[in-house]
């Protein structure tokens, strides 16, 4: 199978990347001109200009599958008017020229499977969270619905859609848990703030294992929450984070400190509460691998 991916240089996609060449399915990676070398012989990179929606569409043509993951690092620097519009452009603007893109097609892929993030809910408190909830009205949540809108429009052409609301990703060679580590294994981690805010994760081969999912299952499709059945609390996942690494978790972190420092991205990324349920994914069958986060943590660490 022809599968077409952007953003395979980055944490997930390098990792789907790899997944589905292991099984000996094509890729083609959609790049900017002038990113660095990938690896791949040449003919499987596909040039595309994200701005301006300038895409080589002879080069599409044939694909069966197109998972859409690229977007500038939501935690790549402070939310200043500027960073926020990079933050808009590349994910609501570019998603709307890729699809455009994949209406032209002759012939057009059978599925469009797309990132998008729980911060389509919003800053939610202890409430219970599936497909059908309400988002929220921040700014991350006006991001995720623009965004998700843009990816149902491929369905006037008959393409199947699927938008992943993922949960922190958790890895142990990138991503939040990367940043985390340091003052873990230092025995200097702690909850933070008053660490009652609601964390949905799950592991990076999960993210994988949902993505080749939403690719082969012919009935699913609409949002789909990606994250483990069971979210906990802040202060318990620093708990059994430091219990995993063999340290105390001892010190937290004041939310005045983190305000002052990150600005409105940290009440979005550290201190929003959303408490997601995988709906769609346990009515559907799916088997998860990791739903106990101490086991979670174990893989990850092993």
């Amino acid at each position: 199978m022809k599968i077409i991916v952007s953003g395979s240089s980055g944490l997930v996609g390098s990792a789907l990347v790899n997944s589905l060449r292991s099984d000996n399915h094509m890729i083609a990676r959609l790049v900017r001109s002038g990113s660095p070398s990938l690896p791949g012989p040449a003919s499987e990179s596909i040039r595309w200009e994200p701005p301006t929606g300038s895409i080589d569409l002879a080069a599409m043509e044939g694909a069966e599958a197109v998972v859409h993951l690229a977007g500038a690092s939501i935690a790549g620097g402070r939310w200043s008017p500027a960073r926020k519009e990079i933050l808009r452009r590349s994910r609501v603007d570019a998603t709307r020229h890729l699809v455009a893109g994949l209406k032209k097609l002759q012939r057009k892929p059978r599925v469009l499977v797309s990132a998008s993030a729980v911060g389509f809910y919003g800053n939610r408190g202890d409430e219970i969270l599936t497909e059908s909830s309400l988002p929220g009205n921040d700014f991350l949540a006006q991001i995720c619905r623009d965004w998700e809108s843009e990816v149902e429009q491929a369905e006037e052409s008959g393409i199947r859609t699927v938008s992943l609301r993922f949960g922190i990703i958790l890895a142990a060679n990138g991503g939040a848990l990367k940043r985390m580590l340091p003052p873990f294994r230092l025995g200097l981690g702690g909850r933070l703030g008053n660490g009652r805010q609601w964390m949905s994760w799950l592991t990076l081969d999960e993210v994988v294992s949902v993505i080749r999912f939403a690719i082969e299952k012919n009935s699913f499709s609409g949002p789909v929450n990606a994250v483990s059945p069971n979210p906990v609390t802040n202060s318990h996942f620093t708990r059994i984070l430091g219990s995993a690494l063999h340290r105390p978790a001892l010190f937290p972190a004041p939310r005045p400190v983190l305000r002052l420092a990150l600005g409105e991205m940290a009440d979005a990324l550290l201190f929003s509460s959303q408490r997601v349920i995988p709906q769609k994914l346990q009515s559907s069958g799916y088997q998860f691998r990791h739903s106990d986060l101490k086991e979670a943590f174990q893989s990850l660490f092993r």
